[in-house]
């Protein structure tokens, strides 16, 4: 079955989980591409750096190097960062994939900080309002056409790793996902209506966040590498599998949508998890079939 039957398959409940690869596809050589951006950052705060120094460092822990190494200035990193997608703009693709999403009342997760997705369609910001608010977390905002109370059964674009709006949202190092980590495992596992004491998913406070679509509905992850550096994502889909485990009456499906082979940690990891690899033949069969 292919991604665009799977979406439309009878009982399903869609929610996207979508990366980078949807800023890249039909994109010029190098542009909207974050490690770029990290090297240019390193470039701006301390010299002269070569792509060849990723050999060996993930993303996150070239993130967290070059704030330890970094002299105190008034600019952010995380603001810096976000200047370099400043540029990027919403093309034809990111349209149909949003009008498809809201048209079929889809939550969109995105890993992205940007707002090509949201520009997309000229969606405004919006917020839940039933926990206390924090720009480092700002979990009950989203891009919407209208406000929304549903977090799992109505459009809204959401930024799991922060938002462009909030710059001290952006999680980009290493301890910055350890930080996501420690903020949604109360609701999970230690708050007083947390979601795996009865998997009463009408009171826990996860409800009112992005992270309720994670749980309750059938997961669609495209452009997204899904490697051991998304160490946040991964951990929550860890968390996903125990909860089905424990209450297989909640299950839902989970797909990840690839063109190329897997490599076999990968595989097991997303077998293991719940999620069934899907291979496409071309990024057309992800950014453009689906959505006509």
């Amino acid at each position: 079955m292919d991604f665009k039957a799977l979406l439309r398959k009878p009982g399903v409940k869609p929610a996207l989980i979508i990366g980078n690869g949807v800023n890249l596809y039909n994109a010029a050589d190098g542009a909207n591409n974050w490690l770029q951006l990290l090297l240019q950052l390193w470039r701006n705060r301390i010299g002269d750096v070569k792509q060849e120094a990723m050999e060996g460092i993930s993303l996150t822990e070239f993130y967290d190097v070059l704030d330890l190494k970094v002299a105190s200035s008034n600019k952010s990193l995380q603001a810096e960062f976000c200047e370099g997608m400043a540029h990027w703009q919403a093309k034809d693709h990111h349209r149909n994939i949003v009008r498809w999403a809201m048209d079929n009342q889809c939550p969109i997760l995105t890993t992205n900080f940007e707002n090509t997705l949201s520009d997309a369609l000229g969606l405004k910001l919006h917020r839940l309002k039933a926990l206390r608010f924090t720009d480092f977390y700002p979990w009950s905002n989203y891009y919407a056409d209208k406000p929304i109370s549903d977090t799992s059964n109505e459009f809204a674009i959401w930024h799991i790793n922060g938002m462009q709006h909030y710059k001290r949202s952006i999680r980009l190092g290493l301890s910055h996902y350890m930080g996501s980590v420690e903020r949604a495992r109360p609701m999970l596992h230690k708050s007083g209506n947390r979601l795996f004491y009865k998997a009463e998913l009408s009171k826990w406070p996860g409800r009112h966040t992005w992270l309720n679509a994670i749980f309750q509905n059938d997961l669609f992850i495209f452009g997204l590498s899904l490697e051991v550096t998304e160490v946040f994502l991964r951990w929550l889909l860890i968390e996903r599998a125990k909860f089905f485990k424990k209450f297989p009456e909640n299950k839902r499906e989970a797909f990840y949508l690839h063109d190329k082979p897997l490599a076999p940690g990968q595989q097991l990891f997303l077998e293991s998890v719940g999620i069934k690899p899907t291979k496409v033949q071309s990024y057309f069969d992800i950014y453009v079939a689906p959505w006509e």
